[in-house]
């Protein structure tokens, strides 16, 4: 189960960076070099999400949204320095509730 959560987290990890670099370059007016950036995190968030020991895609991607919230509101705290609030907090944990409850409740016996 371990390695299954750093799969999620590292997919999500490629995600986001890839879509911060087209936003960096975009919003903030950034070299190019983070359009090359973009392109290739996401293309490694692909590869590793595929990665994941689900049967089935649209599982895998339910659970990963979850993770991916997480994920982004970590983002938020360590890269873009903000603070969390308590409806971060509330609506991420909900969302942990939901990945949990997907992947053990579609456990094989």
């Amino acid at each position: 189960m371990i390695k299954e959560f750093s799969l999620y987290f590292l997919a999500a990890f490629f995600e986001i960076l890839g879509c911060y670099s087209f936003w960096v370059y975009f919003k903030l007016g950034k070299s190019y070099w983070f359009l090359a950036l973009g392109v290739l995190s996401l293309i490694a968030f692909a590869y590793v999400l595929t990665k994941v020991n689900l049967e089935f895609a649209g599982r895998a991607y339910a659970v990963y949204g979850g993770i991916y919230i997480v994920s982004s509101l970590l983002w938020l705290y360590f890269v873009e320095k903000q603070e969390f609030n308590r409806w971060d907090l509330i609506g991420s944990s909900l969302c942990i509730l939901g990945v949990f409850v997907i992947l053990f409740g579609n456990q094989k016996v």
